[in-house]
């Protein structure tokens, strides 16, 4: 097995101390049990894995997420009563590829109890882009190309219908239902990414985190941080990326959901100063969904909203309201 299989199956073994934690949680645990539903618990670390469940598992699951809207996964620390919550479930999935990174312990407990899923595990090695700050390890921000995420998806199906053979069925056909939606979201992508002229087809966001979404719909990405956001950008970072889009004549930038937006202003401010006008092309959704309720609080509506944003921004054509007329003006 080679060094970045072991990588991606662990998933990251930090020596951070989270079993006083396991210890400390039985009275939220006892609380949690006391609904008394006869669905299957379900714990997911992102939201982008409990939508999944939420469409698969329908009426049969009842699921929470771990991080909600604007969290960071990168930096998330599990609270006790994340920890009880997860000791009370039937099944855990997580996304895997070090994304939660220091609940790597946790999880590492929570497996030797109860079923718990890496939704990565369904992506091929080859499939995987690096991450070029770190040796040995994958990026791990897989849900940006539309048809890796259906693999997760199939994990999901799986895990329920091995937990739950009653309802294998009903699992499947929803699954089924939901691909047919994803492919039709991963047709839009590739649309409206397309009508971005091609001296325009450059992404600027405050993180790697859309190295996938360059790879599978045809644009450049340039982040000005790493694939994860364990430290805040720098002087040099922030000047080599004024430099760049001056030289390449890039004319709007992109802010996230879940990093602060410090280093963008800084670089519109820097480019100006250099006497070329930069914009902010608009706020994209990396880490996190947005608003619960809201379309763009499911997954469809993420990926929806960051392809309408950067396709208008950037200069191609995109209905206002994106791919159904559903997002938020």
């Amino acid at each position: 097995m080679t060094n970045k299989n072991i990588y991606k199956r662990l998933t990251g073994v930090f020596t951070i101390a989270f079993l006083f934690l396991l210890g400390a949680c039985s009275a939220e645990e006892a609380q949690i049990n006391q609904s008394g539903s006869n669905r299957i618990s379900v714990v997911a670390t992102t939201g982008m894995i409990a939508d999944i469940v939420s469409q698969v598992g329908d009426e049969r699951t009842a699921v929470h997420s771990l991080m909600g809207t604007d969290i960071d996964p990168h930096l998330y620390r599990p609270t006790r009563s994340d920890v009880a919550r997860m000791q009370s479930a039937d099944i855990v999935f997580y996304n895997g590829l070090l994304l939660e990174g220091r609940m790597g312990d946790t999880l590492v407990q929570m497996a030797r109890t109860r079923p718990v899923f890496a939704v990565s595990e369904a992506v091929d090695e080859s499939l995987l882009l690096d991450d070029a700050a770190y040796e040995e390890t994958f990026d791990p921000h897989l849900w940006m190309d539309v048809s890796l995420w259906m693999r997760a998806v199939n994990v999901v199906t799986d895990a329920l219908s091995e937990f739950d053979p009653d309802g294998a069925a009903e699992y499947r056909a929803n699954a089924d239902a939901y691909l047919t939606q994803l492919e039709e979201l991963d047709a839009y992508v590739h649309e409206v990414m397309a009508t971005i002229p091609e001296n325009r087809r450059v992404l600027i966001t405050a993180h790697d985190a859309f190295g996938y979404f360059g790879s599978a719909y045809g644009v450049e990405v340039v982040g000005v941080q790493g694939i994860s956001t364990e430290s805040e950008a720098g002087l040099e970072d922030v000047n080599s990326l004024v430099n760049f889009i001056v030289q390449n004549d890039v004319r709007a930038v992109f802010a996230e959901t879940t990093v602060p937006d410090r280093a963008m202003t800084a670089i519109v401010e820097g480019a100006a100063a250099r006497g070329h006008r930069v914009e902010l092309g608009g706020e994209l959704y990396s880490d996190a969904m947005g608003a619960p309720e809201s379309y763009e609080g499911t997954y469809i509506g993420m990926i929806d909203h960051n392809a309408t944003t950067v396709a208008r921004g950037l200069g191609g054509t995109a209905p206002e309201r994106g791919l159904h007329g559903r997002l938020s003006r």
